[in-house]
């Protein structure tokens, strides 16, 4: 299991002199014990993060006494993406906990490549329950076998250990190959309709001239 050693954060220590020397600020907290303020080196942290994401278990070192955490949440700069803080959250491994899972699609797509179908990707991430140390890093889905349009994976075709339980409806579609856009038909369409429009307002022109007309003749006979 990863480790990633921290520090307790001082109340006079100020998160912005801290960020100038490379260190990000943080917080300890879960069931049993009380909530701490930590300071821990960015770049470990970025490497860690990388690795564990926010479903796998860490040793989180604080001051030399270890315990198993997830890190539960990151705060990212709207304009840099940097990490501004992030939280560290210690279960009782003996609980079930829930958590969203990332889903990575692999393999050639055969369907896309000749067929020119698109991959549509529903579910991005996938709700599970697991005891904490069971919870998977990541779920890789098999793209493979959609071989034609129209192919789907569903909930039910995922394989997950047995001890981790999904929190969704088995016949929910996870992914499919859309069929390629017919762009003939769709251009032609615009096209036909504003012919079907010129047709009806030449029309529309040639009734009113000929009621104008028979008015004009219904004056000249009034006034005969």
């Amino acid at each position: 299991m990863l480790t990633l050693p921290v520090k307790v954060r001082k109340d006079d220590e100020k998160p912005a002199a801290l960020r100038k020397k490379g260190e990000l600020l943080g917080v300890l907290y879960g069931p049993k014990i009380k909530n701490k303020s930590l300071k821990l080196d960015y770049k470990t942290f970025e490497k860690i993060y990388s690795e564990a994401g926010l479903s796998s278990l860490i040793f989180l070192d604080v001051g030399g006494e270890k315990s198993p955490v997830l890190i539960h949440d990151v705060q990212k700069d709207s304009l840099t993406s940097k990490f501004l803080h992030v939280d560290f959250y210690q279960p009782r491994l003996e609980e079930k906990i829930e958590a969203k899972i990332p889903l990575i699609f692999e393999g050639e797509l055969r369907a896309v490549k000749d067929l020119g179908g698109t991959l549509i990707k529903n579910i991005q991430e996938l709700e599970v329950k697991a005891l904490p140390q069971n919870l998977p890093k990541e779920i890789i889905i098999n793209v493979e076998d959609l071989k034609a349009l129209g192919d789907n994976i569903l909930i039910k075709d995922l394989k997950l250990p047995k001890e981790v339980e999904i929190l969704r409806e088995p016949d929910e579609i996870v992914a499919f190959i859309s069929a390629p856009e017919k762009v003939e038909e769709e251009l032609k369409k615009p096209i036909e309709e504003k012919v079907e429009e010129v047709e009806k307002v030449g029309e529309k022109e040639k009734g009113e001239k000929e009621v104008e007309e028979k008015e004009e003749k219904g004056e000249e006979k009034a006034r005969k």
